[in-house]
């Protein structure tokens, strides 16, 4: 299901509590929301679309794919950069990494660490920090 976008500063500020495998649904519904704003977005956190689960979808060009329960393990390489989000108006600076490693669950609750590099490994930096309350 396609959700609505949330706005809500003191909504996003706030920590998302952990996914259970109960949660694929809204992988689903990330799935459906990120499809429908595709020319604007290449990522979304759970909590865009006003759920505090740590769930995060990235499109990684082919394909989309959802993460449960992200955490990065290993970042190297920083850079700056600017960012915009759904969930904002604009741009901000921020602090990136070129390589991390990330472990997490699949749609099928199949645990997975993985490595990432540029685009892709920006985007999912991106989605975790708005599961941990942080908007760029």
């Amino acid at each position: 299901m396609v959700r609505e976008i949330m706005k809500d500063p003191f909504f996003l500020g706030q920590k998302s509590e952990p996914a259970t495998k109960e949660d694929v649904a809204i992988g689903r519904d990330l799935m459906d929301t990120l499809r429908a704003h595709r020319d604007g977005c290449v990522g979304m956190a759970a909590n865009m679309i006003g759920i505090r689960k740590n769930i995060i979808i990235v499109n990684m060009g082919i394909m989309d794919m959802v993460m449960f329960n992200p955490r990065i393990l290993s970042a190297k390489k920083p850079f700056k950069t600017e960012e915009g989000c759904l969930s904002l108006t604009g741009v901000r600076k921020t602090t990136r990494y070129e390589e991390i490693e990330v472990e997490f669950r699949d749609m099928d609750w199949k645990l997975q660490r993985r490595a990432f590099t540029g685009w892709t490994a920006q985007i999912i930096q991106h989605e975790v920090d708005h599961c941990n309350g942080i908007v760029i």
